[in-house]
């Protein structure tokens, strides 16, 4: 009879379960087994492990299960962008969005269900903050694009009769992870690193630090964790090129300023796979996106190795900011690229289903009342 409170093994890195392993008298190389069927074959069933030990088998059906988040919805964009809504439980869902490219397949995953940062531009952060989600629920969201992906695929090429056999892609389908959809990931700090030990370890995802990226808005003392316990690349949200705007649009700036953002990011260079900062930068017209902001970046990073991903605003409904005009941008790239600063202008992906950059709302049982705020100060306006 199983156990009312089964545990998720998708919880566990490769210590993690090696040590839950011990507590049940196996030996380290049992947990080695169940976490390449887990993550490697994508295995959810005790019984498809054979070469697992019968009695374990038995033994982890009562007493443990392997339980990605379940999707509620699959939307498919017209250029091939990929959105799952993700029941998390207690009515609250995140997004998960798959991007693929000719040389790539891309994974945005969530960390929280919603976020309490509240930057000013960003869909996400308008939801309010329910909670961090758990390892399992972040590696899952992982295993699970990884599963249905490659059913899509399998499906497509038992279709496709008129490849040859050699000309069909057998390469990896997700090569790379970004952790750049709903929620900070360095506020659910924990769990997030958890989670990129399981996709950096050969037991497991085996994806190489440089191909795994964790966005944050600047908690400054997590940078610095982050680069002690497992330095992956790094992209920060900039989106301002001064203090007094970026407080209001990205307000964690207010406990952590561009001059200490900046000496994270140079300490973080020490150990980070690459040998550069990505600086995220969304294009708000008549906000952000002046000359002026431009040669004032140039000014703040000079000491910082980097790199610019320009990204055309995407809107949402009562943002109260529009699109910087192609040609604004185009100018506003020119004068990083003449000071010698690599950028790059992010195409728009997957619009057409929300899931765009700052797009991925979810659904989030706000504990911040911010949308009861919001909500209030609206109708003191009228």
């Amino acid at each position: 009879m199983s156990t009312p409170n089964p545990v998720n093994l998708l919880d566990f890195d490769v210590d993690g379960l090696v040590a839950w392993f011990a507590g049940l008298g196996e030996k380290p190389f049992r947990a080695r087994q169940v976490m390449r069927w887990m993550h490697h074959e994508g295995c959810d069933d005790f019984d498809a492990m054979t070469d697992v030990a019968k009695s374990l088998r038995a033994k982890l059906k009562d007493l443990a299960v392997i339980r990605p988040p379940v999707p509620v919805r699959d939307s498919i964009s017209a250029d091939g962008t990929r959105k799952w809504l993700l029941d998390v439980g207690n009515a609250n869902a995140v997004e998960t969005v798959f991007i693929p490219e000719t040389s790539r397949g891309t994974l945005c995953v969530s960390s929280q269900a919603g976020c309490a940062l509240d930057c000013a531009f960003c869909s996400t952060g308008k939801q309010g903050f329910n909670r961090n989600l758990s390892a399992a629920e972040i590696i899952g969201q992982l295993w699970l694009a990884n599963k249905l992906l490659g059913a899509a695929r399998a499906d497509a090429e038992e279709h496709a009769t008129d490849l040859e056999a050699g000309e069909k892609d057998n390469g990896r389908i997700i090569s790379n992870v970004v952790m750049m959809g709903m929620g900070e990931p360095l506020a659910n700090f924990d769990n997030v690193v958890t989670a990129l030990r399981l996709m950096l370890d050969d037991h497991a995802y085996g994806l190489s630090r440089r191909r795994v990226t964790v966005s944050t808005s600047g908690i400054v003392p997590a940078m610095d964790r982050l680069r002690d316990e497992c330095p992956v690349a790094l992209a920060v949200s900039l989106h301002a090129s001064n203090d007094a705007l970026r407080d209001r649009l990205v307000p964690i700036n207010q406990k952590y300023p561009l001059r200490e953002l900046m000496a994270a990011c140079q300490r973080y260079l020490e150990r980070a796979p690459r040998d550069f900062v990505t600086f995220e930068y969304v294009m708000l017209e008549g906000v952000n996106d002046s000359d002026a902001h431009a040669r004032e970046l140039v000014a703040l990073v000079r000491d910082t190795p980097c790199k610019f991903n320009l990204i055309p605003f995407n809107p949402f409904p009562d943002s109260g900011f529009q699109r910087s005009p192609a040609e604004r941008i185009r100018r506003f790239a020119g004068i990083l690229i003449d000071a010698g600063i690599v950028t790059t202008t992010r195409k728009t992906r997957g619009d057409d289903v929300d899931a765009a950059c700052g797009q991925l709302a979810g659904q989030v049982q706000d504990r911040t009342r911010r949308t009861v705020r919001l909500h209030q100060a609206r109708e003191n306006m009228r």
